[in-house]
């Protein structure tokens, strides 16, 4: 149940400056475009009359240092997946950085409140299953918009369901609290993005699309992606 965490990922690598050099690329790793867009089309009608302005208001009543504790915390929580999946990528100096953090953030961060370790120089990982799948040599096959998930790709989206296992609410068997976390960390990484939103121009299905598919592979390559120019 990461929709928001796959949308996160897009903001993080778009650029108004890449997408047309992958135009040609991605429409080839789109070949149920006729599907995908009818269900980004319902997912953006659901974003723009209920999750934006929940969004908008949320970040309108909440004092900045309150919402950035709140982000703070769940990015803790998710440095689980992240040691989980550098662990099994074998890559034991970024699985040795996600304890520190989780160790630091945890107890001196105040439950990942404070974000302690980045100050201390523990860069965060942002790993998943699919860069995992990835990392070990399988294709991301074709591009696949998920209703209320977002972007994904034949290879990322059951391993959202492995990722699942690593995360909380899984094990939160109080029903109410589980939705009302679940809940907050949506509108949290959502209004994290309103900023954001000026990234794009033009069709925004195929921004949204180019730019998943660039940053998934920049992922996956850690950053070492080959230059075609």
């Amino acid at each position: 149940m990461r929709w928001s965490n796959q949308l996160a990922q897009l903001c993080v690598c778009a650029s108004v400056l890449l997408v047309p050099f992958a135009a040609q690329a991605a429409s080839e790793d789109d070949p149920w475009e006729s599907v995908n867009r009818p269900i980004y089309q319902f997912n953006d009608f659901v974003d723009t009359y209920a999750l934006k302005p929940i969004a908008q208001g949320y970040e309108f009543v909440t004092p900045q240092f309150v919402e950035d504790g709140i982000h703070n915390m769940f990015r803790n929580v998710g440095d689980v997946t992240n040691l989980a999946n550098n662990i099994l990528q074998a890559k034991p100096a970024a699985a040795g950085v996600d304890t520190a953090r989780l160790i630091f953030n945890t107890t001196f961060g105040v439950l990942g409140f404070f974000d302690v370790g980045t100050k201390m120089g523990l860069q965060r990982s942002d790993e998943d299953f699919g860069q995992t799948l990835g990392y070990w040599g399988v294709g991301s096959g074709p591009y696949v918009m998920l209703p209320l998930l977002g972007p994904s790709t034949l290879r990322d989206a059951p391993s959202k369901l492995v990722d699942s296992y690593t995360g909380p609410y899984r094990y939160i068997n109080d029903v109410p609290v589980r939705n009302s976390v679940f809940g907050l960390n949506i509108v949290d990484t959502r209004a994290s993005l309103l900023s954001a939103e000026k990234l794009i121009n033009g069709d925004k299905y195929i921004f949204i699309r180019n730019a998943y598919l660039q940053n998934r592979e920049f992922k996956v390559k850690d950053g070492h992606v080959e230059d075609d120019f």
